[in-house]
This record gives structure tokens, sequence and C-alpha cells, in this order.
């Protein structure tokens, strides 16, 4: 059958529609076009946050009367002993001296005498312990109630001392809790001998932490002294002491009338530290023959550490002040951490020695 043209040409139409419909996909209406927008990622990259680094320094605890670190907590907080040694030639040699952590030795009738404190460690035995000196009032105080280890004096000292901050461990006081006994290898009246332990044993509390009696270098740096050999002095009754600075055990020791002052154990006496406190002395009120240090004011102090020596004064406020030690420009005098012996001299008791003098040449003073 032949189609016309005309209805070719219509029939041509229609399917060019049914394409074009079908390439359309479902007409024109806006509901029905989906639209897919994949989601976009942005990547970022944080700076590392930088948080600074801080150095907390925590103080060591060090022992108030050596500068030295703190070992044993229950140490540091005990109360000190002060001790009265005899220094009497029938009393020496002594035992104690090189274990206390400071040692005064005070002018007294004809001789010298030993207050001698122990903190960080103590002696057992301790002796030969003597009488006291109202001088002791003024200069032990400041060691906050301190154990005053003697063995008595006369009515009026004895009443002074016990009205004092010092707590009363005479020999009548402290014997019978083992407190004191009689030595068989010296003679009376030097032969009274105490056991540190059980002084601390008999304390009952009525003792306090003693606070620092002086200033320490902690920082390892060097003293800034002159360099010297030692120091010689004269004190009362002709007593005549020298000071030799030891560079092999970086030690000042000890001699006494131009021979070695040593211990009950044949030690040498040596300290880290001397320290001359240039003091006047008047008599006691309480006994007008006893001399009594005037350790309250101002005065020159020399300081000797570690081979060398540096010049200065020295104040305390008060009984209950510790020593505040200045050098010519006004800079605190600073000591070793370790042990110091403390001459109460009187003016031109002392004298220095260069480096490079010998102390055994050099003329007393």
């Amino acid at each position: 059958m032949k189609i016309s043209q005309k209805r070719r040409f219509a029939f041509s139409i229609t399917l060019a529609g049914i394409a074009l419909a079908a390439c359309g996909g479902g007409g024109d209406s806006a509901e029905s076009t989906s639209t897919s927008v994949a989601p976009t990622t942005v990547a970022t990259t944080e700076a590392p946050t930088t948080v600074p680094e801080t150095t907390t320094t925590v103080p060591v605890p060090l022992m108030p009367l050596t500068g030295q670190p703190v070992v044993d907590e229950a140490i540091a907080v005990r109360p000190a002993i002060a001790a009265k040694i005899d220094n009497h030639p029938g009393a020496r040699p002594q035992t104690g001296l090189n274990e206390a952590d400071i040692v005064y030795e005070e002018n007294v009738e004809k001789w010298t005498r030993f207050a001698v404190v122990f903190h960080s460690q103590g002696a057992d035995p301790v002796g030969p312990i003597r009488s006291g000196r109202t001088q002791d009032i003024n200069l032990l105080t400041s060691l906050n109630r301190p154990l005053f280890l003697w063995s008595g004096g006369n009515g009026a000292v004895t009443s002074l001392i016990q009205k004092s901050e010092l707590v009363n461990m005479s020999a009548s006081a402290a014997s019978n809790g083992g407190g004191f006994f009689r030595s068989t290898d010296m003679k009376a009246p030097h032969n009274l001998f105490s056991k540190t332990s059980n002084i601390w044993a008999l304390d009952a509390g009525r003792g306090g932490t003693p606070p620092p009696q002086f200033s320490y270098r902690t920082d390892g740096s060097a003293p800034s002294g002159k360099p010297t050999a030692g120091l010689k002095l004269t004190m009362d009754g002709n007593m005549k002491t020298a000071w030799e600075w030891d560079p092999t055990m970086m030690k000042f020791v000890r001699f006494h009338d131009a021979k070695a002052h040593v211990d009950s154990n044949g030690v040498q006496i040596n300290m880290d530290n001397v320290v001359v406190i240039v003091c006047e002395y008047k008599f006691s009120s309480a006994d007008k023959n006893s001399p009594e240090a005037q350790t309250v004011g101002t005065g020159a102090a020399w300081l000797f550490t570690q081979g060398t020596w540096t010049e200065g004064t020295w104040s305390r406020a008060d009984n209950l002040s510790p020593w505040t030690l200045t050098d010519t420009a006004g800079e605190p005098m600073l000591l070793s951490p370790g042990r110091t012996w403390v001459e109460l001299a009187r003016d031109k008791q002392a004298v220095v020695v260069p480096a490079g003098s010998s102390v055994a040449d050099t003329p007393w003073p």
C-alpha cells in the first residue's frame, strides 16, 4: 500500500517528537529535576602549639647551723645543744670539738672556755663539761631555747641562766636522767662528761629548732677574700692559738702553744670557717672576776674560709638576733657550708698571716 507524501511527512514528525520526548527524560517540570552535589572536603592543617618550657627551682632545705643539705628531717628540727667545754691544760684533749657545728672561744679567768654547739650531729661522749658564765646568755639565746649543758655556777650566775631562754641542763638538773658521768681517765674537776644523745632524750619538748646564725655561699662560688696562710691569736691568760690553712684537707687546722691541738681521738681540730669577732669585754654583774664578752652591738670582724680572709664588721641587734657580717664594701660576708669556729677576741688579740708566709714564724700579737 502506498502512503501519500503528506502522510509520510506527518508520520516523520510524529516519530521525531517521540524521539525528542525520549531524550527529554520526563518533561519540563522543576520538581522532577534532581541535582546531586558531592560534598566538598577542605583539608586544614593546624600549626602545632608550642608550650614554653618552665623550670621550677625548688630550694634545697639546709641545716641551719652549717648551711649543708638536710639529710634527716628529724635531725633538722631538733634543738641545738650548747655545751661548755673546758680548755684548761688538764682538760685536754677534749672530746666533741670536731663534731660541733659551731664553737665559740671565750675569754674567762686566766684561760679560755668553749661554748660548743651541736645540732647536725652529736658526740658521745662530750667534755670535759665546766661551768657557765653570764656571757653565755647573750651569746647563745639566739639559738632558740638551746639545751644548755654545763656543770653549774655560783648562785647569781645560776639564777640568771635559769631565768633566761637557755634550757637548763646543768649537772644537778640532768644527772638523774643519765646526763652526766665522771671519767676515770682524767682528774677532777676536768673529768665531768656527758652524751649528747642522752641530753636530746631529756629535752621533753622544751628546746626549739635553731635558726641560722650566719649566711652561707650555697651556689658553689669561690670566696672573694684575699689569700692567707692563717692567723694567730693571744687570748687572755697568754693563751696562744693559731689557725693554719691546710690545702690538702681544705680546712683550717688549729694549734695551741705551737703544737697541734688534737681531740681525744688524736685528730687535729679543723674547721671550714674561722670567724674573729672583735668585741669589748666588761666584768659580769654576777661575778666581778669574770669577763663578759659584749656580743650585742657592732664591731670589727674577720672571716677566714677556703684559704682566704675578708675584713669587715659584725652586728647583732639583740641577744635573739643572728650574726650579720658585712665586708668593707657593704656586701654580706658569706661562709662556706660546713663547720665554724668563732674567736671572741679583744681588740689587737689577733693577727692575719699573709699567703706565702710561715704561720709558725709570724710573731704573736
